[in-house]
Order: structure tokens, then sequence, then C-alpha cells
């Protein structure tokens, strides 16, 4: 639709819903709720030059089976009911992926309790095929792994989670939706009253401005920001937490001539005491292995090597109240963290553990990714969905999703369908 601007004259287009975000959440939500409502009209508005530019392009690419998380949890039923869709999908659209699985491997024998526990999670979140071998059947699926007992998980896969995000993108425009790259959202507010007799602006009543001052007008917004929820959220007039930390993980790279080492995916057994998961084994689409990641503070929101800064970010997560707690709670494990990103000998130590025949001279340095983090004031990992509205004019017309659950990519389906539930009953669509 077009409508006039009340000061300016010029026309603008308007939208019934604005969707800002085009990473895989973005881009699966607007999917599934223009496939719910073809009737109504779309936009989705991204700052990068193309989708699915950062933690959508920036991951293992695992398709996640769903054994780690807490049984009834909605994390749990979302990566269960997720890796269904996800296969599902690839299938019917002929994208490639591979079913390689993925071994959880004890390699001391105070790790095996823990093992357990995590099979019978598994079980309780209905994770498929899952079962429990000892060292002679982790050496027939992994013949170069060494463990005392392992979980057995076939269901868990590979894929390339860009490629799929850009699919979902495709389907979106293909049913009429209209997606606009470079516009870097900066404001979100009311329109200014209709001149007199007019009704135009009361249509259309959110203003969604860029930094290069160009308007898009709706009546809804629904915002999936990932790294910038938190400023999304704040320039609409929502509050800022729980605030977005951005943490770095560094990969290594088996060299090609030692791919054979690795078939499948070989994880450590979660230590509760720390934050993060630890360094796996993950093959990859490309034929290539990854190795890592390490979790350390990036001190810029999408910075992926190790020298980039920004002032702004920097200065946002040590001011934070909840970082402070969190490193201050972690501060070994941290430190350690941050050694064995800048000795890669370190880290090699620790594969070793799984696989004794990986050598220093193996690897190289790989890519990084950055995670957006929600962390609440009290230093805790937000590890659930966090949905804000607002109050007010323009809180009412607006959906931010502050924090989607881990592992989003393999969700994401899933996740969408009870985005757009929420934007359904909050908007009465």
């Amino acid at each position: 639709t077009l409508q006039a601007d009340s000061c300016t004259g010029k026309t603008v287009d308007a939208y019934d819903v604005a969707v800002v975000g085009a990473g895989i959440v973005g881009l699966a939500t607007a999917r599934e709720l223009i496939l719910r409502h073809p009737s109504l009209s779309f936009i989705l508005l991204e700052k990068e030059k193309e989708l699915a530019a950062h933690q959508s392009g920036h991951n293992s690419g695992v398709i996640h089976s769903g054994i780690y998380y807490t049984p009834g949890s909605l994390k749990a039923r979302l990566c269960v009911r997720g890796a269904t869709l996800a296969y599902e999908y690839c299938e019917k659209k002929g994208l490639p992926y591979n079913r390689c699985g993925k071994l959880i491997v004890a390699v001391e024998q105070e790790e095996i309790p823990r093992l357990k526990a995590l099979y019978e999670r598994g079980l309780k979140n209905n994770v498929r095929d899952l079962s429990v071998v000892d060292a002679k059947g982790i050496r027939e699926r992994e013949p170069y792994c060494r463990g005392i007992m392992a979980l057995d998980s076939p269901y868990t896969g590979i894929v390339d989670w860009r490629m799929v995000a850009l699919r979902y993108g495709t389907d979106f425009e293909e049913a009429g939706g209209s997606v606009v790259t470079e516009y870097e959202v900066n404001d979100i507010s009311m329109v200014k009253e209709s001149p007199a007799g007019s009704t135009e602006g009361m249509n259309y009543p959110i203003a969604i401005r860029d930094t290069k001052g160009n308007e898009v007008r709706c009546r809804y917004v629904l915002t999936c920001g990932g790294l910038y929820s938190d400023r999304l959220s704040q320039i609409s007039g929502c509050s800022r937490e729980p605030r977005i930390v951005p943490f770095r993980g560094d990969y290594l790279v088996l060299k090609p001539e030692k791919h054979y080492l690795v078939k499948g995916n070989i994880y450590p057994v979660p230590d509760p005491r720390f934050p993060f998961l630890g360094v796996h084994f993950t093959p990859r689409m490309d034929g290539s292995v990854w190795l890592g990641p390490n979790a350390v503070l990036a001190f810029k929101r999408e910075g992926y090597k190790v020298y980039d800064f920004n002032i702004r970010d920097f200065a946002d997560a040590l001011s934070f109240r909840g970082l402070q707690k969190l490193v201050m709670r972690n501060i070994t494990y941290g430190i350690g963290e941050m050694y064995r990103g800048v000795f890669i000998g370190a880290q090699v130590k620790i594969l070793q553990k799984y696989i004794p025949e990986l050598s220093l001279s193996d690897v190289l340095r790989g890519p990084a990714g950055v995670r957006a983090q929600a962390l609440d004031r009290d230093g805790n990992l937000v590890d659930d969905f966090v949905f804000d509205g607002g109050v007010g004019d323009v809180g009412s017309r607006v959906l931010h999703v502050r924090n989607a659950p881990s592992p989003a990519a393999t969700s994401s389906l899933a996740i969408a369908e009870m985005v757009a539930d929420e934007v359904e009953s909050r908007f009465s669509l």
C-alpha cells in the first residue's frame, strides 16, 4: 500500500506487519505468518546487504536432537519438534543434509553418572533412537575416538543453516512478502496526527525509520534482532533487559588429510559447573571438520576477529552488572577459555582426550561465530523465550523476540509457530 505523508506529501510504503531482522528466526517467522495470513501485507527489514549474515551464517551447522534440555521445558519441546520439521523441510525442498549422528563421550569415570542422567533426560524428551554404547561401541562408530562410555544419537545431523534460512526467505517472497536489505532501523514511533479529515495515519500508525532517513509505515511490528534485540527494544520504548552480551567462539579446522579421523559429531559430557558446552568435533556439509569452539567475551557485537573492537559494545557489556556477576562466578573458566583461544595447543590437548591421534600439526585456525547471549541482572544466562511488548501506543503494536532458545536454528520452524501464535494473540490478526 502507498500512503501520503501528512507533512511532506511524499508517498510512503505501508504494510500490515513489518518484521525487523532477517536471521533464521525472523525469516522462519515471517514465512510462517505470511503462509497463515496470505491476505495481509508483510515486509521484512534487514540492516545487512544479505540475509542470514550473522548467527544464522556463523554456526556449527548441527541439527540437534534435543538431549540436553530440561524435560518438559519449552526448549526441549521446540528442539525435538524443530529437528523433525527441519528434516521434513529439507526433504521437501531438496536441500542437502547428512544425518551423520553424534556421540556424547565420557572419557573419565566421574562423567558416567552425568552421561546416564543425560540418557534419561533424552528419553523423557522423546529423542529418537538414543542408546548407550561401551568403549567397543564407540570404536565401531568412530574408529579413532576413545572413551569409556557414550550416548549414541543417530538422529543428530548436519546442514548448511544459512542455505536453509535463505530458502525460508525465498518462500516468504514467493508468498508475496517484500524484503528490503541495507535498512538499519533506528526509530520505531507513532505517526504524527493525520491531516484533518484523513484516517491514513490511523490505518498505518507505526513509522519505522532507518539511519538513511527512509521510512516504512505499518500496523504492527515484530522484531527478531538477535545480537541487537535489546537495542531494538530500547528504541521503541521497551526495557533493555535482558541484556545481550556477545560471546565469540573460535573454531579450529582439521587439515584435509586428517578428515578421516572424524565421521560424525563427537561431543563432551557437559560440565554443569561451566556456562558453555565445551569443545567438540563437527563435520560440515562441505567436507571440512571444525573443532571447538571456545567461548570468550567479544568486544564487538558482530566481531568475528580477535581484535575487532567497538567502544559502545565494549562499554555496554562491561558496565552491565549481570556480566560482572557472571565473570566473577566463572573467572577461572573464563581465563582458561581466553588462554585456549590464544594458545591453540591447549585446546588441542583437550581434544586429544577424545582422539589421541590428533596432533597440533593437524589443525589450523578456523572461522568464528558470535553468540547473542541474553543475561539477566543477576548474571544468569537466559535460555528460554523472552517476549517483550510495551505500554502506550507504540508498545501495544510492537512485539520483540528478546531471546529465542538455543539451538535456534534447529528449532527455527517450531519457534516460528510459537512466535506466530504470540503475534496473532497480541495483535488479534
